[in-house]
């Protein structure tokens, strides 16, 4: 059942995130355009991708079914999407504090421990995506090899969201909640980190 202070909270974070400067410079790992390899070492390389990424898998473990399988397929699928939308040079701005928030606003939903309906965890899950996706098909324009770059972040974003997932496999102990739930309060602080430049 949604409560209703839950969607309280997250619509005034996201209100909060919306309005923050545009100081964010969240995407760390830029310069690496190419092929397979490049594609899979740019998430694992930038911290900005591997919290946001790993966040995606915790949360969708704190949800449970289907979300935790559902969620780690819907990012990397709509961020190759948004990979395509960087490509061909479509105007999307405020990229960096969108990267940055994903961080920010996944980690305190599993800090708060914020429970919303599958579908609106779809879409948070699905927008954060974009940002991710667009942010990396910006530099694909000049790769040896612009496909299997995808290939390879793909690949390497489903590996960091099974990570995700495995950490909140400790969700089965009232310890590992605890952990779990501070794991979601890092990650937001790295992300505001990313957001002003910090980390």
């Amino acid at each position: 059942m949604v409560r209703y202070r839950d969607l309280f909270v997250f619509f005034a974070l996201c209100g909060v995130f919306l309005l923050a400067p545009g100081v964010a410079s969240a995407h760390t790992g830029t310069g690496m355009s190419g092929g397979f390899i490049s594609g899979f070492a740019h998430p694992i390389l930038g911290w900005d991708h591997v919290v946001a990424m790993v966040a995606v898998g915790l949360w969708g473990a704190f949800l449970g079914a289907p979300a935790i399988w559902l969620l780690p397929v819907i990012f990397p699928l709509v961020m190759a999407f948004g990979t395509v939308l960087g490509i061909v040079g479509v105007p999307i701005s405020g990229i960096e504090t969108g990267i940055a928030s994903s961080a920010i606003v996944l980690g305190l939903l599993i800090l708060l421990a914020i429970r919303l309906p599958l579908w609106i965890a779809c879409i948070i899950v699905g927008v954060f995506a974009i940002f991710h996706g667009y942010a990396h098909g910006t530099e694909l324009p000049q790769a040896a090899n612009p496909l299997a770059f995808i290939i390879g972040f793909v690949l390497a974003t489903g590996m960091l969201h099974l990570i995700g997932i495995g950490i909140g496999l400790l969700l089965r102990w009232p310890a590992g909640k605890f952990a779990v739930r501070t794991l979601g309060g890092i990650i937001s602080m790295a992300g505001i980190g990313f957001l002003f430049g910090i980390a």
